[in-house]
């Protein structure tokens, strides 16, 4: 067996070990308190499982590393990858410090679903840009990747908390919040069942674009809603563009990826519509009951414990290695291009949080709340700018 194929097949086991450690840690939950032993017992087995998963992983991210001869960060599929490893590193450091199955219920699925996430982008391994021929790329990508996955359990810990005190009976501006929040991780499901979908079915439409005076080719593999702007449709029998990409999204790629993020909507919204029709009520009033076992205080010090450890380490990463690396790549610290703006914003948000947690008193819901909005910054920043925004970042 080459090392690719070994690269991919212990990614693929590392994911199905993650979830089935998510069903151990469900089993451990459902145990009653009078059987301890046993409810601790099997949340360890779902640790041990969680390991070897992790392990497993980084024998796909070192391997990976010999075959393309740097740190695997440099494209959507291996960072995301690797971001999705931080996530389950932290995990495993929270859960070995708490011990609470609770967690592993909640952030093993989350941190699977980007990993499956990262699966969706071109796994092919291509020689890296002159630009980005330097250590302090991996430098500064391993570190930012670090950081946004303690913060992750930060959003894991928020998103507990919310659902567990949120008065769920009753209709308010803050449980419709929550759920908005819960819609949008059924996004990333509806964009990973319907790429996975359309791959299978190996579709395919192709768009002739004028760019700069030439011809180049669009590949599509979604059915095109949102064409490229000024382009021509090449394949027969396949379905009509309902519009094309506004002008103001810039390169060739930009309808590609308006289309993409349009049909995670549709595929999202219709697996959250399934789940609401199979539960029969809002999905943070379902999940409400299994969290009555946590305690708040607990998941309030989980939150603040993450942000105070993972913001340093986003702040070395994203700001101060970042900078270094631009100067190196691009002749400057700083251009405000998009992603640099993000990562800016991202800083200050967390900073905030930190501010108003110790000088304010914003302890409990309000922090949930930062919380869970710091990690759709996050998310905004992974998501829109990379798929969406054209920038010097876009060669991810």
């Amino acid at each position: 067996m080459d090392l690719y194929s070994i690269s991919s097949n212990a990614l693929l086991t590392a994911f199905i070990l993650y979830l089935l450690a998510t069903f151990f840690f469900g089993g451990a939950i459902r145990q009653n308190k009078s059987e301890r032993n046993k409810q601790t017992k099997t949340g360890t087995i779902g640790l041990v499982i969680t390991i070897i998963g992790f392990v497993s992983q980084l024998v796909y991210f070192i391997t990976r590393w010999v075959i393309t001869g740097h740190a695997p960060v440099s494209n959507l599929f291996e960072f995301t990858t690797f971001l999705g490893m931080s996530m389950i590193f932290a995990f495993i450091i929270i859960y070995i410090y708490y011990k609470n199955a609770f967690l592993g219920v909640f952030a093993l699925p989350l941190a699977t679903i980007i990993i499956a996430y990262a699966s969706m982008f071109s796994t092919d391994v291509v020689p890296l840009q002159a630009s980005l021929q330097n250590y302090w790329l991996s430098i500064h990508v391993t570190t930012v990747a670090l950081g946004q996955g303690i913060l992750f359990i930060s959003f894991v810990a928020g998103l507990m908390y919310l659902i567990r005190q949120i008065d769920q009976t009753k209709l308010s501006w803050r449980n419709v919040m929550l759920e908005l929040v819960i819609y949008c991780i059924f996004l990333f499901i509806g964009f990973i069942a319907v790429t996975t979908i359309f791959n299978v079915l190996s579709y395919e439409a192709t768009f002739e674009v004028e760019r700069d005076g030439q011809l180049v080719i669009a590949e599509y593999h979604l059915p095109p809603i949102a064409a490229p702007k000024d382009s021509t449709l090449l394949s027969e029998n396949v379905m009509k563009s309902w519009f094309e990409a506004p002008a103001w999204m810039h390169g060739d790629e930009a309808g590609r990826k308006l289309n993409t993020v349009i049909w995670s909507f549709f595929g999202g919204s219709l697996i959250y519509g399934l789940a609401l029709l199979i539960s029969r009520r809002r999905i943070g009033e379902r999940l409400q009951p299994l969290l009555k076992g946590v305690k708040p205080d607990m998941l309030d010090e989980i939150m603040y414990r993450s942000v105070a450890i993972g913001f340093p380490v986003f702040t070395l990463g994203g700001l101060i290695f970042a900078a270094i690396w631009a100067q190196i790549a691009w002749g400057r610290f700083w251009g405000w291009d998009p992603k640099e703006v993000w990562a800016l914003i991202t800083w200050f948000f967390y900073a905030a949080f930190l501010h108003l947690r110790l000088s304010r008193g914003w302890h409990g819901e309000k922090s949930g709340w930062l919380a869970v909005i710091g990690f759709a910054i996050i998310m905004f920043n992974l998501i829109v700018v990379n798929l969406v925004l054209a920038s010097l970042h876009s060669y991810a």
